[in-house]
């Protein structure tokens, strides 16, 4: 086990192989998928829409692209410090994933309000991890929950401007990431940091999946 400032790494050679992998997937599917998806938005969508893929793919990328980074970095002063980004990034993620639904229905002020919300909360919450590292981590895990669930109050108005296998996409990956919650914490089990990341990336493809279904169907669904 090495300790840096109060933070554990107690990983084995086999279990950072074992997460650098996952993440190493994660990153290449994004890529791809972010290509696709702003090439389609680019090609069928406005200038809004074209503006939301960007950002969700953009986000996506960085998101796994630093979790990669940071993982597979070895125990010293700069993983310290990309511990901050890494966990940052997670905010980025759930406020760059509402953003193209939101935007599907950004003539409603209340949806308009709830994409202003996301981003304001996200960030707050990069500012909370760069200016308190290694503090309030506990805390921060409520806060993505609750950010990442926060949704519901706008499920009905979204629901209208959106495809329902989007909704149901949504919901499911929603489900993931807080099932992946569980084994987050779970530290004493080995291989956690490995099934943790493979919760979560298995939550972004589901998204990924209704972004896409966004993009590709009508709120009537064809």
């Amino acid at each position: 086990m090495t300790e840096y400032k109060g933070i554990r790494w107690a990983y084995d050679r086999y279990e950072v192989i074992a997460d650098s992998i996952v993440n190493g997937i994660g990153v290449v599917f994004a890529l791809i998928g972010a290509t696709v998806l702003i090439f389609y938005a680019t090609v069928w969508s406005s200038y809004g829409a074209i503006a939301a893929a960007w950002i969700y793919g953009v986000g996506l990328v960085l998101t796994l692209g630093m979790s990669f980074t940071y993982n597979l970095w070895p125990v010293s002063r700069t993983k310290w410090f990309l511990r901050r980004f890494d966990h940052s990034f997670i905010y980025v993620l759930i406020a760059a994933t509402y953003t193209p639904f939101l935007e599907r229905g950004a003539e409603d002020p209340l949806l308009f309000a709830m994409l202003i919300a996301v981003w304001v909360f996200a960030a707050f919450g990069i500012v909370l991890k760069c200016l308190f590292p290694g503090r309030y981590d506990r805390l921060a895990i409520l806060l993505y929950l609750a950010m990442g669930w926060s949704g519901v109050i706008v499920a009905k108005p979204v629901s209208m401007h959106i495809p329902s296998a989007s909704m149901l996409l949504i919901v499911i990956g929603g489900v993931i990431y807080s099932l992946g919650v569980i084994f987050h914490v779970w530290e004493k089990l080995r291989f956690q940091n490995a099934i943790w990341h493979g919760f979560v990336i298995a939550a972004a493809a589901v998204h990924y999946s209704a972004v896409l279904t966004c993009f590709s169907l009508s709120p009537e669904g064809f």
